[in-house]
């Protein structure tokens, strides 16, 4: 029986152009943990996410700065480096689900940041 030969170009069909990893020329990465089911996946895998917070809910806050002496006291943050696996990650909707045109589109999306708001000074007349 003589088998058929196949060309040489024919190749696996690939959904992602890295893999699903950023892992390039490095052999193996660190496990980290999931934040949301414990679970290990690698580091270059994981989804990441860089969390600030404030210490204390918005409740308090108020409270706190009237009994505060300090004017200019400014509470710390708490900060924060959250690690998701990619089923997590969709499935608490830190990432979405992309179609395969929108996939090959590299760059971020923008972000909505909140404008300060300016305080108005008091006219006393």
């Amino acid at each position: 029986t003589v088998l058929p030969q196949t060309p040489l170009s024919l190749k696996m069909t690939k959904k992602r152009r890295n893999g699903g990893r950023s892992r390039h020329g490095r052999g193996h990465t660190r496990l980290v943990d999931c934040a949301h089911c414990a679970c290990k996946p690698a580091k270059d895998k994981a989804i990441k996410r860089f969390i600030v917070r404030n210490l204390v809910d918005s409740g308090a806050l108020n409270d706190i700065k009237a009994a505060t002496a300090l004017e200019n006291y400014t509470l710390p943050k708490f900060y924060t480096k959250n690690y998701y696996c990619v089923s997590c990650a969709v499935h608490s909707r830190v990432v979405r689900v992309r179609s395969t045109e929108a996939r090959k589109i590299r760059v971020h999306p923008r972000r909505n940041r909140r404008k300060p708001v300016k305080k108005e000074a008091s006219k006393s007349a």
